[in-house]
């Protein structure tokens, strides 16, 4: 099939191209290029004649339309939106335009492509989508998302994706265009643009800098391995039922207290210093509306279509944490662009 990923140059969008051209798809890459994508990413990709790029923003429905005119796709794979929590705090404008309004020229360019080209059963719009949208859930194991779970967005962010979720299925329930959805919870792994929980704590660590923790730590998030995602990404749009939703997880729920001192543990291991790691863990002021809970109840793309992920967080986090020790090349450069390792989601 040929593929149409918008984000593709992003954290989940690389992960997908790389995955999708191993596979044997035709992949047109679709991205803006604003600050968190990095054309590294897909580099591998890059080499395959099954890929393609088109610098193009969401946000313009003529370079969208020009686009599903060259390139004729069987899929398309949306992606692209802007996805930081602490910077949809203090910028939430961005997050309308991209995730909303990029969404519903999305969805209108597929949407015409797809009338013109006479509706053919195969195609599929898929909206990529976050557990966020969800809100917050109590401490207690038993209680997860599922797909049926009302939305209750917090921040400007989850409140946009929430949004374009809508779009996406009132553009089936209106117009009969063929579209799944997944909501995932929190990623982790290669590529990992530096301003994210992760690659943060890594980064500060080998830097000997403070490991700041919101709040007291105990904020809840279930893990999920970037290629793990991929893999269960091109599961759903290949055999996901039209009109439902899949939530995907990672089965591996830490605080972030927990998922920090793990992190530090494997440093020590794999990079060891004078000191351990954890030493440098620093408690700093919560973030507003910092979601308590959040867990995945992956039942449904368990159950209908056989996925799982295949590995715990321990073993992703050695992954991870290895890659960023042999790929300084990669983070280095991008620690110089806007807000990166400064505090961000204050102004309130």
């Amino acid at each position: 099939m040929k593929i149409l990923v918008t984000g593709g140059a992003g954290f989940i969008g690389s992960a997908l191209v790389r995955l999708a051209v191993v596979r044997g798809h035709e992949v047109v890459n679709l991205d803006a290029l604003t600050y968190a994508a990095c054309l590294d990413n897909v580099a591998e990709a890059a080499r395959s004649n099954l890929y393609s790029f088109e610098h193009a923003d969401i946000r313009d429905r003529a370079s969208l339309d020009r686009i599903f005119a060259a390139h004729n796709p069987d899929w398309v794979m949306h992606l692209a939106a802007e996805s930081h929590v602490d910077r949809s705090i203090d910028g939430p404008a961005d997050f309308i335009e991209t995730n909303v309004t990029g969404t519903f020229n999305m969805l209108e360019a597929a949407r015409a492509h797809w009338t013109a080209k006479g509706k053919p059963r195969h195609f599929r719009f898929h909206h990529i989508s976050t557990d966020e949208v969800f809100g917050s859930l109590p401490n207690d194991p038993a209680v997860k998302f599922t797909e049926e779970t009302p939305y209750d967005p917090r921040s400007p962010y989850s409140a946009s994706k929430a949004s374009s979720d809508h779009l996406v299925r009132a553009w089936h329930e209106t117009y009969g265009l063929p579209v799944v959805l997944t909501n995932c919870s929190n990623n982790y792994g290669p590529y990992h643009f530096p301003e994210k929980l992760i690659p943060v704590m890594i980064l500060n660590a080998l830097a000997g800098k403070p490991l700041p923790i919101y709040g007291k730590g105990d904020n809840i998030r279930d893990w999920l391995f970037v290629e793990d995602h991929a893999d269960a990404l091109l599961l759903v749009v290949e055999k996901g039922e039209v009109g439902r939703s899949y939530n995907v997880g990672g089965e591996n729920e830490r605080t972030n207290l927990e998922l920090v001192k793990t992190l530090c543990s494997i440093l020590d291991q794999l990079k060891p210093a004078a000191k351990p790691y954890a030493d440098q863990i620093t408690f700093v002021t919560d973030r507003p509306g910092h979601d308590a809970r959040y867990a995945i109840d992956p039942s449904r793309i368990r159950t209908e279509l056989g996925w799982r992920p295949s590995v715990t967080v321990e073993e992703g986090l050695r992954r991870t944490v290895q890659w960023y020790l042999d790929n300084e090349a990669w983070w280095r450069p991008l620690q110089a662009r806007h807000g990166v390792g400064q505090r961000l989601g204050t102004k309130v």
